[in-house]
């Protein structure tokens, strides 16, 4: 089966894309909706001294706040209004999802509630965003305070005003995704992380060269990482596009003196259905809450929190436990989020309900149980191909002593812009398909009323 790309790529012309006036609307709103973004990215929050700034977060740009900052596209590193990006909102959604699975209410209104029960659960989503916005943003300002000459004026007004700038900009961003999805093209909040992404992309690579150019990388090692790139890219690639097509048969029925139905058709059950949600889901886990501890030394402490600045230490890029846990979290969330985009018993009763089977398996609880089989089982797959994707990177960096650029060249960031692009590009193509079938429903009602 062709990808989204190759119809469009085979469907798509000057002409057909040049109609499409509804089309273009959209994407004109998603880029200008992308540059307000990137211009928010260069705004600095007040009472923060840029270049002592600068020279701390030098200090830690290979840790913590260096992943951070890859995802918000340069804002951390300039300490900017959307330094927290939507983060929060995503940290957010992982709450809300997991606790309609345990929290009965909840699950009554996911299952129950239908459209007016999905807002509600957005809605629960954007008060918690907030909730996590103010917590982070006040460990940010108080972190800065706590770091000599970082702050032109210490005090509580740079205290509630960081507060404000930092959860208004998270807010603003999870606002102009919310617009991108509906008025615009692909999904927002996936788009700003990957304008992010792609902002800092040219940088890093940019980096290798001037590395290789002065001699403290050699140029083998360059394009033996090149070529991993790409190697990468057609790999994600190949499997984002694996699929596992279970074969559906409709029996056939007598409709007056004609036979009809009999017909077959496939299921198609993707091998990375969760898509690029479980490596953001863990790095917003595994990031956010150590990034305001970062700032903070062990003499600025109360007794209790001593143990802050070794867990930040453990966390930090190349470290055994970060790796674990990194690994962990990505497979969990693989089964966590495949779980909650198909459901086998839905599925089933939708099949049995329009007299479709497969064959040599009864309708109903069996075939629940078998798509639920071959769905773990593709699961299990997704959830190696991701984990390895993401910590080809982190064990390059740690084991073969390759230069930290060569994180930008795989891993999370590659796998977010490649899946993104996909999703777009197939957005796009049922944008224009839409587009031709209108324009044939009109010629053919002009047609009948010739008639």
């Amino acid at each position: 089966m062709a990808s989204a790309a190759e119809q469009l790529a085979a469907n798509l012309n000057f002409g057909a894309f040049q109609k499409a006036t509804e089309l273009h609307k959209r994407i004109w709103f998603t880029l200008i909706a992308m540059v307000i973004y990137r211009l928010g990215t260069y705004i600095p929050i007040p009472g923060i001294d840029p270049a002592a700034f600068s020279q701390a977060f030098s200090g830690q740009a290979q840790g913590i706040l260096g992943m951070v900052n890859m995802f918000s596209g340069g804002a951390v590193e300039r300490m900017a209004i959307f330094a927290l990006n939507v983060m929060p909102y995503i940290s957010a959604s992982i709450i809300v999802q997991l606790l309609q699975t345990v929290y009965p209410p909840w699950e009554k209104l996911k299952k129950e509630g239908g459209e007016a029960g999905r807002k509600q659960l957005n809605q629960y989503t954007r008060y918690l965003t907030v909730v996590l916005a103010l917590f982070q943003a006040g460990g940010i300002a108080f972190g800065l305070q706590a770091q000599q000459g970082l702050v032109v004026a210490p005090g509580p007004f740079f205290i509630i005003s960081t507060i404000v700038t930092l959860t208004g900009g998270t807010m603003f961003l999870m606002w102009l995704g919310e617009q991108i999805t509906s008025r615009g093209v692909g999904n927002g909040i996936s788009l700003i992380i990957f304008a992010g992404i792609v902002a800092v992309l040219p940088r890093s690579i940019w980096q290798l060269f001037e590395q290789a150019q002065v001699g403290s990388l050699q140029v083998w090692h360059l394009f033996v990482l090149l070529a991993l790139a790409v190697a990468v890219v057609l790999f994600i690639v190949f499997m984002e596009r694996s699929q596992r097509r279970l074969l559906v048969q409709y029996p056939k029925r007598q409709q007056g003196n004609r036979v009809v139905g009999g017909e077959t058709s496939f299921l198609p059950l993707k091998v990375n259905t969760a898509g690029v949600i479980p490596p953001i889901f863990a790095s917003s886990l595994l990031l956010l809450p150590a990034t305001a501890a970062g700032f903070l030394t062990p003499e600025k402490l109360p007794a209790w929190a001593q143990w802050l600045p070794e867990v930040v230490r453990l966390l930090q890029h190349g470290q055994p436990l970060f790796m674990a846990l990194y690994a962990a979290l990505i497979i969990f969330f693989c089964f966590f989020y495949t779980s909650v985009v198909f459901n086998p018993q839905e599925t089933a009763e939708n099949l049995r309900k329009y007299g479709g089977f497969l064959p040599g398996i009864r309708p109903g609880k069996r075939t629940a149980d078998y798509l639920e089989y071959v769905l773990t089982r593709l699961t299990v797959i997704g959830a190696a191909y991701i984990t390895a994707v993401c910590l080809l990177p982190e064990l390059m960096v740690t084991f073969l002593n390759a230069p930290q650029g060569a994180r930008a060249l795989g891993g999370t960031s590659i796998l977010i812009v490649v899946s993104v692009t996909m999703d777009t590009v197939a957005q796009i193509q049922s944008h224009l398909l839409a587009h031709q079938y209108e324009g044939l429903i009109k010629k053919s009602k002009l047609r009948g009323g010739r008639r």
